[in-house]
């Protein structure tokens, strides 16, 4: 008969989820699945428009990673058209890119993590959010703050607002940088640098303190996917995807993104709205791989910058071969904003980076294409289907958080069965559950966070329906 333990909905993450713990006879843990509870339909609706409008419409899939949808939406644009876009739209797309990584990184880090890091997980529920932060830790708070609103500058800047901007076309961009934009992130770049390399020093400090947590919140072999330059280095904007296994070992290499329906295939469940991807050579779910961050470190074979490079060598010392703990998410996180300013660096210091050329003009000459690139998240693809004017007959947009469903759905059953046992539930207990979701940063819609305690309310109920226990939130 046994018991089911209900957290709903999960807190201080991008979206509506909710977590059932399933309990034996005994109260031990048996079974623990991650549900995605809400259904948006954005494939759907988005057939009968132009492929031209597509950046626009899909950038307002999320408020907090619009930029990567625009990106991989126009890059499908750019197949349609079957044109070369011009080198400065591909510097400012990447400029663009890098800064979304870092702003969404410092979210997720100093605002939606760190609470749990820096405060514990046992903490005061009422504290452990980023006002308390402020209140214990203000320079870990404001560092967040600061390092993020850099991020949200070059996204500003270049896009003309800071979410769910246009800018981005298919074929190019829709006008040059200015040489005030320019200047202005120069200046700002230097604090930003600071506070990375602040952080990522901080951070490193503390891992010894956080060894259960590593051991335990989702770690556990799988297959790691991203996108990798031509010569392996880590790569966001462009590249061809790699696979690599649990060893580091290179399992599938220099695979086109646009041919992804080939090896990726994606499967459904009754009790999720999200779906189930898998690397079909290995079937469901044994194919289950991980994206984001750490798989772009673990199939990487050097980052291509000096500091990034030295922070990726000192991070592989955690395993053997891939680093397999899910909650070295953030470790990884913390060197991608390292690497992402550095490259910032040398965009913004490129002698044609004002250059008017950002556009390829052309009609649609394709009836299919696709789009790839490394949002904060993951590899994001968007596939598009048109008639021969343009409109849409089909979409299928395979987005990073889905990539990581399985993984997510191991990790919380692991961290149920170490934290969850008896019959008695504790707020610290049920924190870590969600804390091991966190990790992954999932997004899940466009939806916004609030500042506090998210309302909570779980049962436990025994196997004659009578409430056992019962906790209480917001």
């Amino acid at each position: 008969m046994g018991s089911r333990i209900v957290i709903d909905p999960v807190s201080r993450i991008e979206g509506h989820a909710k977590i059932t713990i399933l309990l034996d006879d005994l109260g031990e843990v048996s079974d623990a699945r991650f549900h995605v509870t809400e259904f948006r339909g954005f494939e759907k609706f988005c057939e009968g428009k132009s492929f031209r409008e597509m950046p626009a419409i899909t950038a307002r899939i999320c408020g907090i990673c619009p930029v990567s949808h625009m990106l991989a939406s126009a890059k499908a644009g750019d197949e349609l058209l079957a044109v070369e876009i011009p080198e400065g739209a591909v510097r400012l797309r990447r400029l663009l890119n890098y800064g979304q990584i870092v702003q969404s990184h410092a979210l997720s880090f100093f605002h939606l993590s760190s609470p749990d890091l820096v405060l514990g997980h046992d903490s005061d529920p009422a504290k452990r959010n980023i006002v308390g932060l402020l209140a214990a830790e203000p320079e870990i708070a404001r560092s967040g703050i600061r390092l993020r609103q850099f991020g949200q500058e070059i996204v500003a800047l270049l896009a003309g607002r800071r979410i769910h901007a246009s800018w981005v076309v298919p074929g190019g961009v829709d006008e040059p940088m200015k040489a005030e934009a320019r200047d202005h992130l120069r200046a700002g770049l230097p604090e930003a640098l600071r506070t990375a390399r602040h952080t990522l020093a901080w951070f490193k400090r503390t891992l010894e303190a956080h060894q259960e947590e590593a051991r335990l919140f989702g770690n556990f072999p799988s297959l790691f996917l991203g996108l990798v330059a031509p010569d392996g280095g880590l790569e966001h904007y462009d590249g061809r995807v790699r696979i690599v296994d649990a060893h580091g070992a290179i399992v599938a290499d220099q695979l086109p993104a646009t041919r992804y329906s080939e090896y990726l295939g994606e499967a459904v469940e009754p009790w999720s709205y999200l779906k189930f991807p898998y690397y079909k050579p290995l079937g469901y779910p044994g194919g289950m791989y991980r994206v984001g961050p750490l798989a772009r470190l673990n199939v990487a074979s050097h980052c291509g910058t000096p500091e990034a490079d030295r922070e990726l060598a000192e991070f592989r010392q955690l395993g053997r071969g891939a680093v397999l703990s899910s909650f070295h998410y953030h470790y990884a996180r913390l060197i991608e904003v390292l690497f992402a300013l550095e490259r910032v660096g040398e965009i913004l210091d490129h002698p044609d980076l004002l250059t008017p050329d950002v556009i390829a003009h052309a009609r649609r000459n394709r009836t299919e294409g696709v789009g790839c690139t490394e949002a904060p998240r993951g590899t994001l693809f968007h596939h598009y289907r048109v008639k021969p004017g343009g409109l849409l007959t089909w979409a299928n947009l395979l987005i990073a958080t889905g990539q990581n469903n399985l993984a997510m759905n191991q990790a919380v059953l692991q961290i149920a069965r170490h934290y969850v046992q008896g019959r008695k539930l504790t707020e610290g207990m049920l924190n870590r559950v969600e804390a091991g979701i966190r990790a992954f940063d999932p997004c899940l819609s466009c939806s916004t966070h609030a500042v506090g305690r998210m309302p909570l309310r779980i049962e436990l109920r025994g196997p004659d329906g009578a409430v056992l226990d019962e906790l209480v939130r917001g």
